[in-house]
């Protein structure tokens, strides 16, 4: 049997590698210019090798009663990671995903294909653009996951943005969105704002260290019209080999405090990570 190889191909935006991990037969690591982006187990879909992966998962999996299908929308498409999830523990979901980089999409087809009968529609575009001109309440779920290489693009940070989505969304739809950040969480408390602004009910998912500033990390937040179930929830993040915590309520007024909704005029990318910040989770 052939051992897997490293498959390289420089796209518009980067340099995009998807390597073979040694210890997982078929499982693959996707990387953006060095930056480590996705991780796919072809065999074994459900599993969620990244921190930040996982945390989106158990979003995914106590948003609605388990097992049930969804309407999904995904902007940013990596190595398509949430969407197979999705597709194992919801069958029957309808999934969209949004990537600007047409040739990462095309090599991650290509090389790690998708099942038959997915269930999954690619789409080559701008995010926002994509999401400007989807029609209204047509989503249970949009998961914001888009890097221009290590950074969140500016304007899917503003609250132009957030209306956009919020207007694509259904009246139970949730927001998840992956952001990194590091104290004093300028960038962080500014996006929790900017989703106050469209969601009465907000939550964020981290590692304690991250969140008592001792590194530089990624958070997840969750935005919407109704409470997600933060008992579950914290059960389940409590139990991954890296435990996270989930802030909600009072003590997530206090960290966001007097942070500014953002506006498309000010927006800026989210921050650039220290070298070596980002590894496998």
């Amino acid at each position: 049997m052939n051992e897997p190889i490293p498959v390289t191909r420089v796209t518009a935006h980067g340099t995009v590698k998807l390597l073979p991990d040694v210890d997982r037969e078929r499982a693959w690591l996707l990387t953006v210019d060095g930056a480590p982006q996705s991780y796919v187990d072809l065999d074994e879909p459900a599993h969620l090798e990244f921190e930040y992966a996982r945390r989106l998962g158990h979003v995914l999996d106590v948003v609605d009663e388990p097992g049930r299908a969804l309407d999904v929308v995904h902007l940013g498409g990596g190595a398509l990671t949430l969407p197979r999830y999705v597709a194992v523990t919801r069958p029957g979901s309808r999934q969209h995903v949004v990537e600007a980089d047409g040739e990462l999409l095309e090599l991650v087809v290509e090389h790690l294909p998708l099942p038959e009968g997915a269930g999954i529609a690619l789409h080559a575009a701008d995010a926002r653009l994509w999401v400007e001109a989807a029609p209204d309440d047509s989503a249970d779920i949009v998961v914001g996951d888009v890097f221009g290489g290590s950074r969140v693009p500016a304007h899917l940070t503003s609250v132009g943005y957030v209306r956009q989505v919020a207007r694509v969304l259904r009246d139970g739809g949730v927001y998840l969105a992956n952001l990194p950040d590091a104290a004093p969480f300028a960038f962080l408390r500014a996006q929790l704002a900017t989703l106050g602004t469209q969601f009465e009910e907000l939550l964020l998912i981290a590692e304690p260290g991250v969140l008592r500033g001792r590194r530089f990390g990624n958070a997840v937040l969750a935005a919407s019209h109704r409470p997600v179930d933060i008992a579950a929830l914290s059960r389940l993040t409590a139990a991954d080999a890296f435990p996270a915590r989930v802030e909600h309520g009072a003590a997530l007024r206090e960290f966001t405090r007097d942070a500014r909704p953002v506006r498309d005029e000010d927006a800026v990318p989210s921050p650039e990570p220290p070298d070596g910040a980002f590894g496998i989770g």
